[in-house]
């Protein structure tokens, strides 16, 4: 097989295990550590491993961090096959071979999450963010953040970045430049920590759908007011069916997890939060709020 040397793109203000994971699997490559600024603690690591690099971002002014990393990270890249990663989930020692090997397959790939809960509201609502998140993603070759690969000509990347830095997210964007073939791989991505951090969460990804795919929010609004209606009506045959479906979302996406038990009561407490979602008028997003007016107007709070 051919040896495309690929930038890893890593937004991240701390060195975690996925820095050290990554850093070990560099060949020919890079490996961008993508951070705000010179007080970030990342920037205290001894020891840099060969290639990698640091890149200081700044701050956001018109879009989330995490679009304002990826951007200068994109810029910053040596080279035109692209890796876009987080530093929240396990990467395999031969996860970037993995990854490039797929592109010469597939063409521009991504993997999957499954959000394991951290706190008692996220690990009441694990079974509905693999419905209604994960599994999606797994059949809809649809686009994860975490773990994607591309080629710097498979999209128009001048406008993209000119966008890029004018929104919050940025998968959600790239879903919008980019077609991919998703893998069966799932990744299991923890999450939350506090109760105010497992309300935030849905906020956020209720306002991505809203801007970007308002069609999407629109029919997961009906069918989960449906769905409750339902519940409302028969709940002994609510609790039955929607246990079973979760159980078979799970082996779908090849994930064994007890929390499919909490299908029926996580419904009572996703879709008020959905709601809440769509008219709340900031959200939190690694430390920072924001304000979200339209798909290109965003506004940094604090």
């Amino acid at each position: 097989m051919p040896d495309y040397p690929t930038s890893v793109l890593l937004p991240t203000t701390t060195w975690t295990d996925a820095c050290t994971e990554l850093a070990a699997q560099l060949e020919n490559d890079e490996l961008l550590i993508i951070h705000d600024g010179a007080n970030d603690p990342v920037t205290e690591r001894d020891n840099i491993p060969e290639g990698v690099r640091f890149i200081a971002a700044g701050e956001p002014e018109r879009c989330s961090g995490k679009a304002n990393a990826i951007a200068a990270g994109m810029e910053a890249a040596r080279y035109d096959r692209l890796v876009w990663t987080d530093d929240d989930f396990h990467h395999p020692p031969d996860w970037l071979a993995t990854l490039n090997a797929d592109y010469e397959d597939h063409g521009p790939v991504s993997e999957v999450p499954y959000f394991v809960g951290c706190d008692p509201l996220s690990i009441l609502l694990e079974p509905l963010y693999a419905s209604t998140g994960s599994l999606p993603l797994y059949l809809g070759n649809q686009i994860w953040g975490g773990a994607v690969v591309f080629e710097r000509n498979d999209i128009d990347e001048t406008t993209f970045l000119d966008e890029l830095r004018q929104t919050v997210s940025d998968d959600g964007l790239l879903m919008e430049y980019l077609e991919v073939t998703t893998v069966e791989r799932t990744h299991n991505v923890h999450i939350g920590g506090t109760i105010r951090e497992a309300v935030e969460r849905p906020v956020r990804w209720t306002q991505i759908l809203k801007w970007h795919f308002p069609i999407a929010i629109a029919g997961t609004c009906l069918v989960s007011l449906l769905v409750l209606a339902s519940a409302l009506l028969a709940p002994l045959l609510a609790v039955t069916v929607l246990t079973v479906l979760h159980f078979a979302v799970n082996e779908i996406l090849g994930v064994r997890r007890w929390t499919a038990m909490l299908a029926f009561p996580a419904l009572f407490m996703f879709v008020p939060l959905i709601l809440y979602g769509l008219v709340r008028r900031t959200f939190v997003w690694g430390g920072r709020r924001y304000r979200w007016r339209g798909k290109f107007d965003v506004t940094v709070v604090e």
